[in-house]
């Protein structure tokens, strides 16, 4: 497999008044295209750190990260915004969606930044939109749809300049069971189409819809190892489409 990014000895420290504190020690981590990573570890542990530097939201103290083949490590904090515009789509818990602005608008957003043209960017997003089953909710403002509906528009959004990665910081943490399995549903979806994932939870059975797990302690990588229980998942999912898959058939 083709390493998508390669974390060399990677460290963040803080200077707070007379304290420095070392959120990230040493971390070296390669994630390869196309695949499914969740990030976890409990406060404090550096989950947040390295969340921000994967998704180019900070730079490390120490050490190279590069990201598809370019070294983002030193790059300034112009450069740092093309390439996440470029390169990452972020799905974040509390949406970040633009309260005054449609579904159509928020989802547009990136492509404004990138340059393209008004009727490009609007065939776009609404292709986005109803890629994630909300074609007839484009007009919609955030205050008009549910939970669920808002972090479809963000993962419409993510999607929407086809980045190398998806970070998704805690996706399903504003949601109830029902949603969060629909969303979980939509991202293995989004997984199976080759796209690269990252998820940071807490939650461990959100965790395990991933098929690698990394855990972080005290600014480490305190294990990192293949979610042996993937294929369970896989076939649980399988067998919940076939049934989805009958009831639209005997509905017909």
């Amino acid at each position: 497999m083709e390493p998508l990014i390669i974390l060399k000895d990677i460290g963040r420290k803080y200077v707070i008044g007379t304290e420095i504190i070392h959120a990230l020690k040493s971390v070296s981590l390669t994630i390869n295209k196309g695949e499914f990573v969740a990030l976890m570890g409990p406060s404090g542990s550096g989950k947040s750190t390295l969340m921000n530097i994967l998704g180019c939201l900070d730079t490390p103290s120490k050490g190279e990260y590069i990201l598809n083949g370019i070294n983002v490590s030193n790059m300034t904090d112009n450069e740092l915004a093309e390439v996440r515009n470029k390169e990452i789509g972020f799905v974040f818990q509390t949406f970040n969606l633009l309260p005054r602005n449609t579904a159509l608008d928020n989802v547009a957003l990136p492509l404004v930044y990138a340059g393209v043209n008004k009727e490009n960017r609007r065939a776009r997003a609404s292709k986005s939109l109803e890629n994630v089953g909300l074609g007839n909710r484009m007009d919609h403002k955030p205050n008009e749809l549910s939970g669920g509906q808002r972090q479809r528009v963000a993962v419409a959004r993510a999607l929407i300049n086809n980045p190398s990665i998806i970070l998704a910081d805690e996706p399903t943490g504003n949601l109830d069971t029902k949603t969060s399995i629909e969303i979980m549903g939509l991202i293995e979806d989004i997984h199976a189409k080759g796209n690269t994932i990252i998820l940071v939870t807490h939650e461990e059975d959100i965790a395990l819809h991933a098929h690698r797990i990394v855990r972080m302690r005290d600014g480490l990588v305190e294990n990192d190892f293949a979610n042996p229980n993937i294929q369970k998942v896989d076939r649980t999912i399988a067998v919940i489409k076939e049934a989805t898959d009958s009831i639209k058939e005997e509905a017909k």
